[in-house]
């Protein structure tokens, strides 16, 4: 009885130490394998993250998000840029790390509503512009609220309505006063001037100036339309640019001599250029015009050309009038886009010349620059290609 006893009792501790060993083993294995999830949860939550990082990033809006304290939890690269943040804002108090006026009442009327809210800013620095901000707070039950705010730069936008309000502005004026002075000369011509022909024929060529007026600006907005998009068949063949060049010297000499400037051409003869000679002889004239309105009395105008030795020729209008300011220079050749608003009504300009003339040099594969500053002058440079030499 006793050693049966013994033997149950001894029985039973190896059953017991067995089970011990496979629970300690199973215990390991379901350790384990609750690692490799963790770790494997960990690694998607990381991915995740990282690819919403990416797509933030890869957004041109900024976006900022704060925590429920007004500070800022997170920033996406584009935020980064448009602020010039040096440091990351993380943690910092909205105020404290964008001074924005009016920024806080966005963000706290987002909150109190919990619906999306929007306002307009200028941002100062690092540069001038124009930013349409979005804020919203979500609201989730159980959840501490986030605002999230997302930053559109419309700078480049408001240029353009401003730019379609001058131009509006530019034809409504450019039409209106032709079109004032047909209007006034025929009804004076109805009411009797017709009877005495000096009067009458002055009249008549009056209109005849004016109507001519209002069809080159139509002529130059349908121009401009055309080559913008793209149904302005080019008709490019080997041209030679030097008497061209003399062309457009004649049309324009009697304009020069009104204002005692002075013509001079510089281009090597048989320079021969891979053009439409019509359209070429058009963006030269509109620089050689535009240099003649807006150069100094009793200046200079040049037109000059070489090859740059790279299968282009480098076609230059050079005068020694009163020059572009820099903050201007890359704005020129825009539509309707004018450096002295006032000026350019004297002179009849519509701020269309210098678009042609960039358009139709893009469309013979080239490109149209500026150099110039204040006091010394401008230097329009149009680079064309060469035509291609044949045996």
């Amino acid at each position: 009885m006793e050693t049966a006893l013994i033997t149950l009792t001894l029985g039973l501790a190896l059953g017991l130490g067995l089970w011990a060993v496979q629970l300690r083993r199973e215990l390991a294995e379901a350790r384990a394998q609750l690692d490799r999830c963790c770790a494997e949860q960990e690694e998607q939550s990381e991915n995740q993250l990282e690819q919403h990082h990416a797509l933030l990033d890869s957004m041109t809006e900024g976006v900022l998000v704060l925590n429920r304290d007004g500070h800022v939890e997170m920033t996406n690269a584009s935020l980064r840029r448009l602020f010039s943040l040096e440091e990351d804002p993380r943690g910092r108090p909205l105020m404290e790390a964008f001074t924005l006026d009016g920024l806080s009442a966005l963000v706290a009327a987002a909150r109190e509503s919990g619906e999306l809210r929007n306002a307009e800013f200028g941002l100062a620095e690092p540069e001038s512009r124009q930013l349409h901000v979005n804020a919203i707070c979500p609201r989730r039950a159980g959840e501490t609220p986030q605002t999230i705010l997302v930053f559109h730069d419309v700078t480049r936008l408001k240029e353009l309505e401003n730019t379609r309000r001058d131009f509006v502005a530019n034809v409504s004026h450019e039409l209106r006063t032709p079109i004032s002075l047909i209007k006034g000369f025929t009804e004076t011509l109805l009411d009797g001037a017709l009877d005495d022909p000096k009067k009458s024929r002055e009249f008549l060529q009056t209109i005849d100036k004016h109507a001519d007026r209002l069809s080159y600006l139509i002529d130059d907005l349908l121009t401009l339309s055309r080559l913008e998009s793209g149904q302005l068949a080019l008709n490019r063949q080997p041209t030679e640019l030097q008497p061209l060049a003399l062309r457009v010297h004649d049309d324009l000499r009697a304009k020069a001599a009104k204002r005692s400037i002075r013509l001079e051409t510089d281009i090597p003869e048989g320079l021969m250029l891979d053009a439409d000679g019509d359209r070429l002889q058009q963006a030269v004239f509109n620089l050689v015009d535009n240099a003649i309105k807006y150069g100094q009395p009793e200046g200079h105008v040049r037109i000059e050309a070489q090859p740059n030795g790279r299968g282009m020729a480098e076609v230059a209008v050079v005068d020694d009038g009163p020059g572009i300011p820099t903050t201007a220079a890359d704005k020129v050749f825009e539509r309707f886009f004018r450096v002295d608003k006032a000026r350019s009504r004297e002179t009849g300009g519509t701020g269309l010349g210098l678009a042609i003339v960039k358009h139709i040099v893009q469309s013979h594969g080239g490109r149209v620059r500026l150099e110039s500053e204040p006091s010394t002058g401008s230097r329009f440079i149009l680079s064309l290609p060469l035509a291609v030499k044949t045996a």
